[in-house]
């Protein structure tokens, strides 16, 4: 089922209209002028001077700035350079990359061209999720459509530059949405997430230089070369550029897709864009960034702006875009048991503190939501995520630590309930109903 798209600007400008996906749709609105400008105007430094001048920060949840991380790549190994696509998508509550694929897959080929063009790369892998059977097909159908036209494969638009793109399947793995774990998979292994030092972009794929970037931040790339750096500056905020694709879920009125200039007032995305919380319900909390980042509460988000710094200084992150709504129907413990659940069963389980944090969360969530938890529990939990942040190899400890320790601390009263009242207080609140429509 494809997701509702409520508010497009370029980068899924026409998605609304049918035929969106289609190569002459995307030609029609000068698809493909970009990476004819990059091959025939520009030099590959000069691309990646444009990008790093633009300001534009990855989309895959860290914000690191593109071109610097282009500018990183070792030079002179005497080694193939390799562009890795990162379309894994499997934060919860993430569905942005999705979309860019199902309706706008020639934004992201053209912008992974030109990107291979800029850092040297005559190969380029797109992971995706294994789940996403539909999305690869389209994709392989779109990467067909652009060889047929010059625009991939040997000497692309009589350049002479030649580069080729190719779709993997992973086997559906959180932890190969991590760059190291991608690659690890990639090369047919397991997908453990390497130590870093070195970093990919001096030994990555098959030992080479590697870069890897996300699908929504490489569809951004033809948009800047087209328009130039100061366009796209000139959209969001001074350090968080351009716009951002926001995949709203959870208890609003309309959830779905929204394109939205980054830096829009996080109320303004939830009450004017969503048309609020759900009716007969009270906003609970808002999770801006994927199940990952901690949460705000309903009294925390007047003031909080959809960029980086903002999110930051509100002590949470924007990550992949994906905000989720929680009304007053939700329990936070029965919400961190639902989390801590899922980082469980998806750790790799090559970190100790992250292996068995995730199940310890579990046990002790589980024992506070059947009735059977005793006030040190609350306390524990703290601990627990305590030492299972910025301790393990890679960010899949941080991620399954962080929103339960949000809400601890946020909700501790919540937790407190749940062992003096013997059980969930939400679920025993008659007054709280679930509308049918919900």
């Amino acid at each position: 089922m494809r997701h509702t798209i409520y508010k497009t600007d370029f980068l899924l400008e026409g998605a609304t209209e049918e035929g969106s996906e289609a190569i002459d749709f995307y030609e029609k609105q000068g698809g493909y002028s970009a990476l004819k400008k990059a091959l025939t105007k520009m030099s590959p430094e000069e691309v990646t001077a444009e990008v790093k001048e633009s300001g534009l920060r990855g989309r895959g949840g860290a914000g690191f700035p593109t071109g610097m991380k282009w500018g990183f790549l070792a030079k002179g190994t005497g080694k193939p350079v390799y562009l890795l696509v990162n379309a894994d998508e499997s934060e919860p509550g993430t569905f942005k990359d999705r979309s860019i694929i199902e309706f706008r897959p020639h934004t992201l080929i053209e912008g992974s061209v030109i990107s291979s063009y800029a850092i040297g790369a005559h190969t380029a892998y797109i992971y995706i999720r294994g789940e996403f059977v539909r999305q690869a097909e389209m994709l392989e159908k779109a990467l067909a459509d652009a060889r047929k036209k010059g625009y991939l494969g040997k000497n692309v638009l009589g350049s002479g530059f030649d580069v080729e793109i190719h779709v993997h399947r992973g086997a559906g793995a959180y932890i190969c949405g991590e760059e190291t774990g991608l690659i690890e998979s990639l090369e047919g292994n397991r997908g453990y997430p390497r130590l870093k030092p070195p970093y990919p972009a001096a030994i990555g794929v098959f030992g080479s230089p590697t870069i890897v970037n996300n699908v929504e931040t490489l569809a951004n790339v033809p948009f800047i070369i087209d328009k130039g750096a100061s366009w796209f500056k000139g959209i969001g905020t001074e350090k968080s550029t351009g716009t951002r694709i926001f995949g709203v879920s959870g208890h609003v009125k309309r959830p779905g897709i929204y394109e939205l200039p980054m830096g829009v007032p996080l109320r303004e995305l939830l009450e004017e864009h969503c048309g609020g919380v759900r009716s007969g319900h009270r906003l609970k909390g808002v999770i801006p960034g994927g199940s990952s980042v901690p949460v705000l509460r309903a009294d925390e988000i007047d003031g909080v702006n959809l960029d980086f710094e903002s999110c930051a200084q509100a002590g949470t992150m924007l990550g992949s875009g994906a905000m989720i709504v929680l009304d007053d129907s939700v329990c936070m413990v029965d919400t961190g048991l639902n989390l801590a659940r899922f980082y469980a069963h998806e750790s790799c389980g090559q970190c100790t503190p992250c292996r068995e944090g995730c199940w310890w969360m579990v046990g002790i969530l589980n024992r506070l939501e059947k009735g059977e938890g005793r006030t040190e529990d609350i306390d524990l939990l703290a601990d627990i995520t305590d030492n299972m942040m910025f301790k393990t190899i890679c960010p899949l400890g941080d991620a399954a630590a962080m929103p339960v320790e949000s809400y601890v601390k946020k909700f501790r009263d919540e937790f407190e309930k749940h062992v003096t009242e013997g059980g969930c207080p939400i679920k025993k609140d008659k007054s709280i109903k679930v509308p049918e429509n919900a």
